[in-house]
């Protein structure tokens, strides 16, 4: 599947077929994640996969009861690490870029699991503090979204989108 192609077929996807994801397709995703681009190249990301039963359910339970994450066989944690960018970028590196970076990176993990025929959903609602504390994570990373990933159970109709005329300026 071509990048167009995968973008144009991609969809949220919440309903996980009862077989795990292999570790060279994982390692595709987060090898995808990490050549986003980042403001100065300064790749302010940190990816945890999470394979524990035990912990999707609890990271479940933190994105207040979204179960959905704890049913996918692999849930994926980007972390930013604000600093890293405000190194060089100082406050707007802390406030935007390090988010806008991480984000991204999200972004090739959803596309780039559509085109290996794997289901993914973004999920950005959750307790940061529970997240926290159940990856145990140091005090420099912050968790940005949850990337629950499996083979789909489900398939997705196309999204209501606004017609491009609604969105589109040109000067």
């Amino acid at each position: 599947m071509d990048a167009i192609e995968a973008i144009l077929k991609r969809r949220s996807i919440r309903r996980y077929q009862p077989r795990d994801v292999e570790d060279e397709k994982i390692d595709t995703l987060i090898d995808c994640a990490r050549r986003a681009p980042s403001a100065g190249n300064r790749q302010p990301w940190r990816f945890i996969v999470v394979r524990n039963a035990e912990v999707r359910r609890e990271l479940a339970h933190a994105a207040f009861d979204q179960n959905f994450v704890a049913e996918a066989p692999v849930v994926i944690v980007v972390c930013c690490d604000p600093e890293v960018s405000a190194a060089r970028y100082e406050d707007r590196g802390r406030s935007l870029y390090v988010f806008q970076d991480t984000a991204a990176a999200c972004e090739n993990i959803l596309v780039a699991a559509c085109a290996l025929g794997l289901g993914a959903c973004w999920v950005g609602a959750f307790r940061e503090s529970e997240v926290r504390k159940i990856l145990n994570l140091p005090p420099n990373l912050r968790p940005v979204a949850m990337t629950p990933v499996g083979y789909p159970a489900e398939e997705r109709e196309p999204r209501n989108l606004r017609p491009l005329e609604e969105v589109l300026t040109r000067v």
